[in-house]
């Protein structure tokens, strides 16, 4: 997995293009470059446009870019669609799914609390990589912990590499729970 950030990271940096040839994932940069799509103003600090419900968003420590779960305004369990986001305005080099119909199966929903103790995530895979968007905050540690962002586990290798919020996610977790599928077993 570092390997390919590593790639990832180095072709942006050089301008190059980069085209993954995953049927569920667009990895193209710029993002909007084969859909004939023109970039929607975004939302500020997110990578969600305008007319978009923004599910999380916040900019992460390294490298510089931004992680989006952005959702339509008509987001339930049989209508709209949920994506995540990867990259910076004008430039996403990760959006999953690309197709905007069925989304929600694509997706799974966690969350557990109890006093001092609320964790949150959205999980999916892309050929094999799992991804967890994470929410997690433990008020028992002392101080208490509090980190959000994405992580990425490759597959076959029990190390997961997260990339973490730089700031306090905006997150709006509403209805969730009956628009996704339960990532619990």
């Amino acid at each position: 997995m570092r390997l390919a950030i590593l790639v990832l990271t180095i072709l942006t940096l050089a301008g190059g293009l980069l085209v993954s040839e995953s049927p569920n994932a667009r990895s193209v940069i710029p993002a909007q470059a084969s859909t004939g799509r023109q970039p929607a103003a975004t939302q500020p600090n997110t990578l969600c446009a305008k007319d978009e419900r923004v599910i999380f968003s916040c900019p992460v420590k390294r490298p510089a870019k931004i992680v989006s779960l952005c959702a339509s305004q008509d987001l339930t369990s049989e209508r709209g669609y949920l994506q995540y986001r990867f990259g910076l305005p004008g430039k996403i080099e990760l959006e999953f799914p690309k197709d905007r119909k069925g989304t929600q199966q694509k997706f799974q929903y966690t969350h557990y609390f109890r006093a001092q103790f609320d964790m949150t995530s959205i999980n999916f895979t892309i050929d094999g990589y799992e991804y967890s968007v994470f929410d997690d905050y433990n008020g028992e540690e002392k101080p208490a912990v509090s980190s959000q962002g994405v992580s990425v586990t490759a597959p076959g290798k029990p190390k997961e590499v997260s990339f973490v919020c730089r700031v306090k996610p905006k997150a709006d977790y509403a209805d969730l729970q009956a628009v996704l599928p339960n990532g619990q077993q």
